[in-house]
């Protein structure tokens, strides 16, 4: 198999393995709450847990990699997140469940960023368009698989498996990397150790104790302290990355307009898609009595409906520009978001799957132009601070998605005095989330009408439209 192939395949065994692991967990949180004995909202902790490591972890990937070797960073990413399947296996409560969560993201900030970094300094540029396709395969067949394979197991097995299941991939993409994946190494510059600890320490206290105020799991006065230490050192962490030559996360970025809004506005728009798969399986469940497996068989089609917008997002942003698509976008795809909070025990399963597919193609298209107008102004020379910023951010923006639609499905119980999971807390629910979606417009609205016009299609000297560079940036 030609190398522009074979290596792409070889990385997707982890990118799939962690998307679908991802997507599988969320249709098995009632389960696992019944299993646990606890409320099945305060499993969100181990849905932030991971992303919260991601974040932590992804800004130090590349400098790791170029230590060690990507090989050899990329098989012990692997087999970190293996081990913390395996925990998450054997978890017995949610302590446990969250710790064994944590190790998983720590393996999974470093298995795919330095697969792509592999694959960006081996595969030639006239070949790079082919192996970014076929890496972006799984990303998109994982998250398709993982709901309905998430609720056969939960269905028919013990909800445990589902991590279990990690096991035979990861094995394989050790031994192929092994094998095929160069051990490339570059020089590495100074880390910023200090910034290291403030950010990383930072955010996860921050998002622990934003995450877990009242909650049964720890005393108030403890998640308090740890959200305030947590903003404590996040804020020493800006003092610190103006001072330093070459800080960790170089915020300087957000001096650029198209940057700061794919960043900041991306960020306001993935609250509302961090709370979907937290929410909407425990609605379909809970709320409306669904078994796992008929879950998970509803909540697929969203990612179909990603797959399917692939084929249109580069021509859509040719033919109206990012700046316009980017705000009618984000008000349709809230839109629908809030939408979901209508559904009811009663509503035809294929039109929730109807607009659960097309709300997927909103959320796409958003993804889209979001991935590629934020590097619109970055230089080569910043492109891996800027990715590093960014890609922290995401998970971020992610993991505070899942907590406010827990909080918010909370409150709205104590408003209508129901327990938590009755079908019409959900409504309150999700049009918080859809609002936290929809104000990423004013970052959106901001821009200059021409922004990202070249990497929307060049004018060639005879009047054709160029092809879009966007359409090399995939969606996540």
């Amino acid at each position: 198999m030609r190398p522009e192939r074979r290596l792409p395949l070889i990385i997707a065994c982890a990118l799939f393995i962690e998307n679908m692991d991802s997507t599988a967990i969320a249709t098995a949180l009632p389960s696992i709450a019944a299993d646990f004995n606890i409320s099945p909202i305060a499993l969100k902790l181990a849905l932030t847990t991971y992303l919260v490591a991601l974040a932590v972890f992804i800004p130090i990937s590349g400098w790791f990699a170029d230590r060690v070797g990507s090989r050899t960073t990329f098989m012990l990413a692997i087999g970190v997140f293996l081990v913390g399947s395996i925990g998450c296996a054997a978890s017995t409560s949610l302590p446990t469940l969250v710790a064994a969560r944590f190790v998983q993201g720590m393996g999974g900030a470093l298995m795919v960023p330095v697969g792509r970094l592999v694959l960006l300094r081996t595969v030639p540029k006239s070949e790079l368009v082919v192996a970014l396709s076929w890496l972006t395969i799984p990303a998109l067949v994982g998250p398709m698989l993982g709901p309905p394979l998430g609720g056969f197991i939960v269905t028919w097995f013990d909800w445990r498996w589902i991590f279990l299941i990690n096991l035979p991939m990861g094995v394989l993409g050790i031994w192929l990397a092994w094998r095929h994946v160069p051990n490339l190494r570059e020089p590495p510059g100074p880390l910023d150790g200090r910034g290291f600890a403030l950010s990383g320490i930072g955010l996860a206290l921050a998002l622990f104790g934003f995450s877990t105020v009242g909650q049964q799991l720890v005393p108030l006065w403890a998640a308090l302290g740890c959200l305030s230490l947590g903003l404590a050192m996040l804020a020493a962490y800006v003092r610190h990355a103006r001072r330093h030559p070459q800080p960790l996360l170089d915020l300087a970025l957000f001096r650029l307009p198209t940057f700061r809004a794919g960043v900041i506005g991306g960020s306001l728009f993935r609250i509302g898609v961090g709370a979907t798969p937290f929410l909407l399986p425990l609605m379909l469940q809970l709320g409306f009595g669904l078994n796992p497996l008929q879950s998970g068989l509803i909540t697929f089609v969203s990612a179909a409906g990603a797959m399917f917008m692939k084929t249109l997002a580069a021509r859509i942003l040719r033919r109206f520009g990012f700046r316009r698509v980017l705000v009618f976008n984000a008000l349709i795809a809230s839109a629908l978001l809030a939408g979901y909070g209508l559904f009811r025990a009663d509503t035809p399963h294929l039109f929730i799957s109807g607009v659960l597919l097309v709300a997927g193609c909103f959320r796409s298209l958003q993804f889209t132009s979001l991935n590629a107008i934020s590097y619109a102004e970055v230089q080569p020379a910043q492109m891996g601070q800027a990715s590093s910023l960014a890609g922290m951010m995401q998970q971020l923006s992610l993991s505070l998605g899942v907590a406010i639609g827990g909080y918010a499905l909370q409150l709205a119980a104590r408003i209508s005095g129901q327990p938590e999971t009755a079908s019409a807390n959900f409504a309150v629910a999700f049009a918080v989330v859809g609002l936290c979606s929809a104000l990423s417009v004013w970052s959106m609205w901001r821009l200059p009408a021409d922004a990202g016009q070249e990497m929307a299609g060049n004018a060639k000297p005879g009047g054709e439209i160029a092809e879009p560079k966007v359409a090399q940036r995939p969606a996540t």
